[in-house]
């Protein structure tokens, strides 16, 4: 009943957001709500210090590269301008990402070289040999055969996963209780996230009518991995899904919660880490309050001129 709830409200906002302007919504002020830094999670620190190295050391260093970096900056210019946002926002999540979650590399650039090595492999996204394409084709993902939206549909089928396979024996085969992008999206290799957002495929399928509208790239296909895994790999396409993945977190809050958040980049970073907007806006709404930075948006709030006098 909760879920149905819930499904409801987050349809009606999408299409509240969708189809044109939002009630006025109370500006969320900039700054962190909390004085200290909330604690970081273990998985963050264990990665850190396998890599020899301490946050502090890794913030200076993506930092020092988008410093350096003036017409990456300015493609980050363009994309947050097309999409409306500030840039400081796509800032923020790019150093919350190569502070906690990855190191970045000396250069970059070197993420075409990783782009282009992903397209040239043959790989699909499958479960123990049942394909996305198979798999989505279960009557249990009927109720999602009316979302034209990719972030509608995608987000559909996201909730009839956790509602009827995650965790569950379904027609004699178990599924694991784990989340659909780790499940049916997982690489080659350890690790979900890829690129200079960090962003996993699930994310860019959601966004892909979003960014074929505002960056005229052409629309993804899950039976496509390759193509898929090029766009979150390659910096100019990433940013488009980055900025399109920022405007519809600033959107929910606005249209669901009744919340501002465009002006703290602090929390648009807090959700870029955590995902699921529309959901995060629902509790906030029903809670009521502000919402808070977790320990990755404190940072960027906390380093807020410094990372503003990169633009």
């Amino acid at each position: 009943m909760k879920r149905t709830l819930l499904v409801l409200l987050l349809t009606v906002a999408w299409a509240t957001s969708s189809s044109g302007p939002v009630m006025a919504a109370t500006m969320v002020p900039e700054g962190n709500r909390n004085v200290v830094q909330p604690k970081i999670p273990g998985a963050s620190v264990r990665r850190t210090r396998a890599g020899r190295t301490t946050f502090d050391d890794k913030y200076e260093k993506i930092r020092d590269l988008l410093a350096s970096d003036k017409a990456l900056i300015g493609k980050i210019k363009s994309a947050s301008a097309a999409y409306g946002i500030d840039p400081i926002h796509m800032i923020g999540a790019i150093v919350g990402e190569h502070t906690y979650n990855v190191d970045a590399y000396d250069r970059l650039q070197t993420y075409y070289v990783k782009a282009a090595a992903y397209a040239g492999n043959a790989f699909r996204f499958a479960y123990e040999g049942e394909s996305i394409k198979d798999f989505l084709e279960r009557s249990q993902f009927s109720v999602c055969a009316t979302r034209s939206d990719s972030y509608s549909l995608w987000t559909c089928r996201e909730n009839v996963w956790e509602d009827s396979f995650r965790g569950r024996k379904v027609d004699g085969k178990a599924y694991p209780d784990n989340r659909f992008s780790a499940v049916f999206f997982q690489p080659f290799y350890a690790g979900q996230t890829f690129g200079l957002g960090q962003l996993n495929p699930l994310t860019a399928l959601m966004f892909s009518d979003a960014v074929a509208r505002n960056s005229s790239y052409p629309k993804l296909d899950e039976n496509k991995a390759a193509e898929v895994y090029d766009a979150i790999m390659d910096p100019d396409k990433s940013l488009a899904y980055m900025a399109a993945n920022i405007r519809r977190s600033i959107d929910d809050y606005k249209s669901i919660a009744g919340v501002d958040i465009s002006r703290n980049p602090g929390i648009t970073a807090t959700l870029y880490n955590t995902g699921g907007s529309a959901q995060r806006a629902a509790a906030l709404k029903a809670r009521g309050g502000l919402p808070e930075e977790n320990y990755y948006g404190w940072l960027v709030n906390d380093k807020i001129d410094e990372l503003k006098s990169l633009l």
